[in-house]
């Protein structure tokens, strides 16, 4: 699915990229998986949908573009995102706090 200019895979059911698995209204990012380079909402849908070889973003990529916000369409660094997990930096709009918990299946520690 084209979410705002970007190509999302997987179980993507609106224009914010909430999905099949994460559906709440803040659920609104997709992180650009490490190993393939496509947006996903989250893991279950990369592992649904993805390239079969997922691995983490290394720390040494951190200043690279990896999350999207569906709400208004940037991309933030990995750095950007760690440091405002809770709301969009560009656009305020508010990020699942929740998502931390999944922190290691797309950063590295």
């Amino acid at each position: 699915m084209n979410v705002k200019g970007h190509d999302v895979g997987g179980s993507v059911l609106d224009e914010e990229t909430r999905c099949a698995h994460y559906h709440k209204e803040v659920d609104r990012i997709s992180i650009k998986f490490y190993c393939c380079g496509t947006y996903y909402p989250c893991h279950q849908c990369h592992e649904e949908d993805g390239c079969g070889q997922a691995s983490v973003w290394p720390k040494e990529h951190f200043h690279e573009k990896a999350v999207l916000c569906g709400a208004c369409g940037s991309e933030l660094t990995v750095n950007e995102y760690l440091g405002c997990e809770s709301e969009c930096p560009y656009c305020q709009a508010a990020f699942n706090p929740a998502c931390s918990l999944h922190r290691e299946f797309y950063f590295e520690k």
